[in-house]
């Protein structure tokens, strides 16, 4: 199938709702279902234009934690597949459940509601039982030193998902230590979420590196943005992160444009952070950068618990070099997140400023 550069206007359009804050979780399945369908209009997270081409079931809005926001135009083909593989992946079957623990305003919480949809199910909630569910590392953190609660229902489910952001080998050693069965997934909303888990592509999806970034291709790849370019060449996907290849199984290092210039050299910021989380456990690190009129931008730090500037610059050093010791470390109450689960770096800035 050829991948269209642009989402280009059709003769034919298709209605485009926008998914209503106050609808109960029965009544977006039934909205999803007929979008994916073709019962129903396609629906959206975010106001849009009020129709798109025929084939388009889900328009989902990126986050924009690191550029603009774009909205990616999503098929039912496209979305399904994504679905499927999944199910074959971790050996679902039909009456198998899953808990909704994250926001439906992004692909992945709207991945457990079509992968409900698919097995004949309605998602529970932390306060029932499962059999499978997805959340983001920060979840995955806190069930394992604060939230109890949240611990026990992993501990029930057979698979857990963990994705949107770096999850630290500490936490994932931790977490198998204690019984739960983790699976680590990459993707995009442009891929319809995940579709790299553990390092191996779902049925249908590959992957590949060009100059070190990452590719990837298959049946769940997007349709385009509403009104922009989409980075398709020959059916591949152009990510925004760097990687390699480790024994057939892809290795992410960390995202290009969270990479920062301080005093000349180049510091990645989610490696930073990827590193500090797993040398000092049971606490959460975000790595953050300001605009210094000396150093061009100056690596900072946000901790929940305190840290010496000087233990975290020694750490860094060691591991990176002396251009990334920290210039300032923080400790809060609380790390900002976006809705999704990745840290906000933005807010963390300002506040700081």
């Amino acid at each position: 199938m050829a991948y269209p550069t642009v989402v280009m206007e059709s003769l034919v359009s298709r209605e485009l709702q926008v998914i209503d804050a106050k609808w109960s979780t029965p009544q977006l399945l039934e909205a999803l279902l007929r979008a994916l369908t073709g019962d129903g209009p396609a629906l959206s997270t975010a106001p849009l234009s009020s129709s798109v081409d025929p084939e388009i079931a889900l328009v989902v809005t990126t986050s924009g934690s690191t550029g603009n926001p774009k909205a990616v135009a999503l098929s039912a083909k496209a979305l399904i597949a994504n679905a499927r593989a999944t199910h074959q992946f971790i050996g679902a079957k039909i009456g198998d459940r899953w808990s909704l623990l994250l926001p439906t305003t992004h692909i992945a919480g709207l991945n457990i509601l079509i992968r409900s949809i698919e097995l004949g199910t309605i998602p529970v909630s932390v306060d029932n039982t499962a059999d499978f569910t997805a959340i983001v590392p920060t979840q995955l953190h806190r069930s394992l030193t604060t939230d109890a609660k949240l611990f026990n229902h992993l501990k029930g489910c057979r698979a857990i998902l963990v994705g949107g952001a770096p999850l630290s080998e500490e936490t994932r050693n931790l977490a198998t230590a204690r019984g739960l069965n983790i699976i680590t997934t990459y993707g995009a909303t442009e891929t319809c979420g995940g579709v790299i888990y553990d390092g191996v592509p779902l049925n249908g999806a590959e992957f590949k590196l060009i100059d070190g970034r990452i590719a990837l291709k298959g049946p769940q790849l997007a349709n385009g943005y509403l009104g922009g370019e989409f980075p398709v060449e020959d059916g591949w996907f152009l990510t925004s992160d760097h990687g390699e290849i480790n024994n057939g199984k892809l290795v992410v290092l960390g995202r290009i444009d969270d990479q920062i210039i301080s005093g000349g050299e180049k510091i990645s910021l989610s490696a930073v952070e990827s590193y500090l989380q797993s040398e000092f456990a049971n606490q959460e690190i975000v790595a953050f950068a300001k605009a210094d009129p000396e150093w061009g931008e100056k690596l900072c730090i946000a901790t929940t618990a305190a840290l010496s500037i000087e233990a975290v610059a020694s750490k860094l050093k060691t591991k990176f070099g002396s251009h990334a010791s920290p210039k300032e470390v923080h400790t809060v109450s609380n790390i900002p997140y976006l809705s999704i689960g990745k840290p906000d770096r933005k807010r963390l800035a300002n506040d700081f400023a």
